[in-house]
């Protein structure tokens, strides 16, 4: 794999910066764009000094496919400028629809076989590249496919439910918070917002709570691979049902025993109290190898 850096200009002009990873031998080739989730997250998935690994592994495994693919920091992280504290979710997918056709116009790049793959919130702008653009196929990868207020309680929810029990005792303390939190978000117009001892971005939670993405599944008319971990504590893997029913040409969906969030399997009970030590392992070797063949097939 050869790796290279690259600007793709969003809409307003800002520079996205990131990194084109092309197979070794000749092209032009196929492509992918990768979309990671929510947060201050860099070209690789990255938050500061948590390294989650998912960027450089997925383009490792692409190319070992023969598939170029792109990723990119978020405005305001890495070498992209920009105020991360006051970008919207919409904002985010604007930048995701310019980074596909800037990686579309590449001269080493097949015309009209790049696809898109997303995790987490990503999956969201994967699916809206899929059936808003030119997109060849998408994947969705750990997406929040309910509505945005229905992921952000459910995984309020489903993270204190699996504390140990002293903790679990303030679940209903929790749940009332949670919920008064987001009804102040969903109220205010400001872009950034003080929550206690910490600024959040509002304006990206309101667009987030917004949004549902049964809306777009209708309209893709392309190949579709979601997947999601039957250990996720983050979204909820039921709603892939709705996935595999919605999507006119059909989806390959794919509930996977032991995946965690962090595309890294645990045998044991899931908890949040297991991340440290599931981010010291890699990142799941055949969950890349099965979406890179799965995207060789339907990009070749």
């Amino acid at each position: 794999m050869r790796e290279f850096g690259w600007i793709a200009p969003a809409d307003d002009g800002l520079p996205l910066a990131g990194t084109l990873a092309l197979p070794d031998g000749p092209g032009p080739y196929p492509a992918v764009l990768l979309i990671f989730g929510s947060g201050r997250l860099d070209r690789d998935a990255g938050a500061g000094r948590v390294r989650s690994g998912i960027g450089p592994a997925l383009a490792m495994a692409l190319a070992d496919n023969g598939i170029a693919s792109l990723r990119y920091d978020r405005r305001g992280v890495g070498d992209t400028p920009g105020d991360w504290l006051t970008t919207g979710f919409l904002d985010n997918r604007a930048d995701a629809a310019a980074a596909l056709r800037s990686l579309a116009t590449h001269p080493q790049i097949r015309s009209g076989r790049v696809a898109a793959l997303g995790h987490s919130e990503g999956a969201l702008h994967a699916l809206w590249l899929a059936a808003h653009t030119h997109a060849a196929a998408a994947v969705l990868l750990a997406g929040p496919l309910t509505s945005g207020r229905d992921a952000l309680i459910w995984q309020a929810r489903r993270q204190t439910a699996a504390l140990p029990w002293p903790l679990r005792r303030l679940l209903p303390a929790f749940g009332r918070q949670a919920g008064n939190q987001l009804d102040r978000i969903a109220t205010s117009t400001a872009d950034a917002l003080r929550l206690g001892p910490a600024r959040i971005n509002a304006r990206w939670y309101r667009e987030f709570m917004a949004q549902d993405p049964r809306t777009e599944l209708p309209r893709v008319r392309v190949p579709v691979l979601a997947i999601t971990g039957e250990k996720d504590l983050q979204v909820d893997a039921a709603a892939l049902a709705d996935v595999e029913r919605l999507v006119p040409v059909g989806a390959d969906v794919r509930r996977v025993s032991h995946l965690t969030h962090l595309l890294r399997r645990d045998p044991g009970k899931a908890s949040l109290l297991s991340y440290p030590r599931l981010l010291r392992q890699p990142v799941d070797p055949t969950l890349t190898h099965d979406i890179a063949t799965w995207l060789h097939t339907r990009l070749a």
